[in-house]
């Protein structure tokens, strides 16, 4: 089985969008406002949103299960307040819901989180446990920057977070560290705020001791982990200046990279620098880079043409990387396919 790690619902009906247009547009005018009972998407709208898109696309190339989750750049927690993000973030989390019902052997759910920017993470913890719960999610998408490029929250080491990682571990799920739109001109959302978000979610565990306080505490750090491989000798030696234990102890028993990295000299050397127990296949399809490579004629997030072609992994690590990982990553993922006798 061929594990996807990273998708999202980039493909939804058109009438969730006009929806989300018209709560903002309530952000200013009241009378504006929609009802989330206002949002009529039905069954047959959704299976031709994914029967011809991500459903499509992974027959095509070759892989079984997504896991999925609303769409990042959607999430924009910088808008409104958060009862904006509350009502947005259930609204969201339905639909993804409700694709996995009608695709049960195809997808299975990852929550958005109703994330607002200077707001307790406490708020969550409702949608979190109704994810878990009603739906039978796996993971959320956690959001280390809520103001949307401008970094006014504390880092994702600070206490701040900690009621949001008490209920993690209490339902032994793992969360992506997903940034949202950069409303910050300095930051190209998809090209910077995303890679330099999954930069500094590694590098602000690497400076704390957030993992002695939840041993089982995991993260999936996407795009391949932004700068860190490449630079993994500069996260080595600022660790061992920091008097920090080896990073291999530090934290590769709670911190996981996706292979969302678009070329193969890319994944050449995510599968050369980090260990294949951390490495999760995903290809982040139908997302952020969605046009086909002129030195190869394949499409940049055929992400699984990369790992079959590696030098670096062997039949029993491509067996990690593509199923067995994610299965230990996301226990309930695993406890899901296994009662489906898989």
């Amino acid at each position: 089985m061929i594990i996807d790690c990273h998708g999202h619902y980039t493909t939804a009906p058109k009438a969730l969008e006009n929806w989300r247009s018209q709560q903002i547009a309530g952000l200013k005018d009241p009378a504006l406002k929609p009802r989330a009972a206002d949002l009529k998407i039905s069954d047959d709208e959704l299976r031709e949103s994914i029967e011809g898109n991500q459903l499509r696309l992974m027959k095509e190339r070759g892989s079984d299960l997504t896991i999925f989750s609303p769409r990042a750049s959607f999430m924009a927690h910088h808008i409104g307040d958060f009862e904006t993000s509350s009502t947005w973030a259930a609204i969201c989390n339905e639909l993804c819901f409700r694709v996995s019902e009608l695709f049960p052997d195809h997808f299975i759910g990852a929550a958005m989180l109703p994330q607002s920017p200077g707001v307790d993470p406490r708020s969550c913890i409702a949608e979190l446990e109704r994810c878990v719960r009603e739906y039978g999610f796996v993971a959320i998408n956690l959001n280390p920057d809520p103001s949307g490029g401008h970094w006014t929250s504390p880092p994702l080491s600070d206490r701040h977070w900690y009621p949001l990682y008490e209920k993690m571990v209490e339902h032994d799920i793992p969360a992506m560290v997903h940034v949202s739109t950069s409303c910050n001109a300095c930051f190209h959302t998809t090209g910077a705020h995303y890679l330099n978000a999954d930069t500094t979610a590694f590098m602000q565990c690497l400076t704390s001791d957030l993992f002695t306080d939840f041993p089982t505490l995991r993260f999936v750090i996407p795009h391949g982990g932004g700068a860190v491989p490449y630079h993994w000798g500069r996260f080595r030696g600022l660790a061992q200046e920091m008097k920090k234990p080896l990073l291999k102890a530090h934290l590769l028993n709670n911190i996981f990279f996706d292979t969302c990295v678009y070329h193969q000299p890319g994944i050449d050397l995510l599968t050369r620098v980090i260990p294949v127990d951390n490495i999760l296949f995903a290809s982040e399809m139908i997302g952020a880079v969605r046009g086909i490579d002129p030195e190869t004629g394949f499409f940049y997030d055929d992400t699984r043409r990369y790992i079959d072609a590696t030098p670096m992994l062997d039949a029993e690590a491509r067996h990690k990387v593509f199923e067995a990982n994610a299965r230990r990553v996301y226990p309930r993922l695993d406890r899901a396919l296994i009662a489906k006798g898989l």
